[in-house]
């Protein structure tokens, strides 16, 4: 096949689909990705629909995408660990080799990353797609390639849970029972959290995050306030909370819930300032306050580890699937929250 169609986002609430030039290797370390299949993440349809998310501004088109996974179809002279034909969950974001980021073991905050589908670069929804050999992690013959492209957001999942030092008998509070939280639900069950409490203001997301992928032990619906969380938690008081929303309410509520010397998480993008952050409440219960940025050295690994063992799963999440030319109504369909997690095929 002589083209590499792909799914570009010309401007705000413009998507097409268009061909763009077959990439070529060049470094020898690289491989070459036939992609397979995409999932929608927030941060995409925040440049859809917004043109921005969070710094990051779209400023010319720019291809969709960056939860796939995918087929080797060419190797670099200098590739030892993959061949033609493995299966590959991407892990989509290439620092420099030479930042003091990298260099530290924390190359998710490299300044110079080329992070897939964040402004400038080009993401993952089309044909073709390279990657250094050390950012593609194989899939086990027995994981799906849709569960590979859930591997990413797993990812932030477990670097969540790793800054948490989430471990057996932890009592967690997740705000948000969106794919990032219910996937950080689950994660902190996998990590030996015996009590876990989810909160959202919608019923059908509870009902699925207790009742049919049962990643929480506990749920609260917050649509009326916050005032009686610990009652529907036993009246425990959490010593991790990890926020998935970003809203004001919601970081607040759970530093509030925290335990003295708990851990509060937060992965949720939200505003870059707040008037009513609980600083006091900090000081006086000596709270740690996380920032999650991404996912960073072997999250990708542990990842598909948990995918692979069973001790996550992710199948339950994805409620809708297009084609690769429905790639437009998959992004309006994920705009319009009528889709958990939404995946999009690879061309034909």
């Amino acid at each position: 096949m002589s083209d590499n169609p792909s799914v570009i986002l010309k401007r705000i609430n413009e998507i097409v689909i268009e061909d763009r030039p077959i990439p070529a290797i060049e470094d020898p370390h690289y491989v070459k990705i036939a992609i397979k299949k995409t999932g929608i993440c927030g941060s995409d349809v925040h440049f859809y629909t917004d043109g921005c998310c969070g710094s990051f501004k779209l400023e010319s088109p720019m291809v969709l995408g960056h939860e796939s996974a995918g087929i080797v179809v060419e190797v670099g002279s200098e590739v030892k660990s993959l061949r033609v034909g493995d299966k590959v969950a991407c892990e989509p974001g290439i620092p420099s080799r030479y930042s003091n980021a990298y260099k530290s073991g924390h190359y998710n905050l490299c300044p110079e990353m080329a992070f897939a589908a964040t402004p400038p670069i080009d993401g993952t929804l089309c044909r073709y797609f390279l990657l250094p050999e050390d950012f593609c992690v194989k899939l086990p013959e027995h994981v799906s390639l849709e569960e590979g492209a859930l591997v990413e957001p797993l990812s932030v999942a477990v670097h969540a849970a790793r800054l948490a030092k989430i471990t057996f008998g932890d009592s967690v509070v997740v705000f948000g029972a969106g794919p990032v939280g219910l996937l950080v639900a689950a994660t902190a069950r996998a990590y030996g959290a015996t009590n876990v409490l989810i909160v959202d203001i919608f019923d059908d997301k509870l009902t699925l995050a207790k009742d049919t992928l049962q990643v929480a032990t506990h749920s609260f619906n917050s649509k009326n306030g916050m005032d009686n969380l610990l009652e529907s938690f036993e009246g425990k008081h959490p010593n991790v909370s990890i926020d998935c929303t970003g809203v004001e309410s919601c970081i607040a509520a759970g530093i509030n819930a925290l335990a003295p010397r708990g851990v509060h998480v937060q992965v949720g993008m939200g505003k870059s300032e707040y008037n009513n952050f609980p600083l006091g409440l900090i000081c006086e219960k000596e709270c740690i306050v996380k920032g999650v940025f991404r996912y960073c050295y072997n999250d990708y690994n542990l990842a598909v580890e948990l995918i692979a063992s069973g001790k996550v799963e992710v199948k339950g999440l994805v409620t809708h699937r297009f084609k690769f030319t429905e790639a437009v109504d998959a992004y309006d369909t994920v705009r319009q929250g009528k889709a958990i997690k939404a995946i999009i095929d690879g061309p034909e």
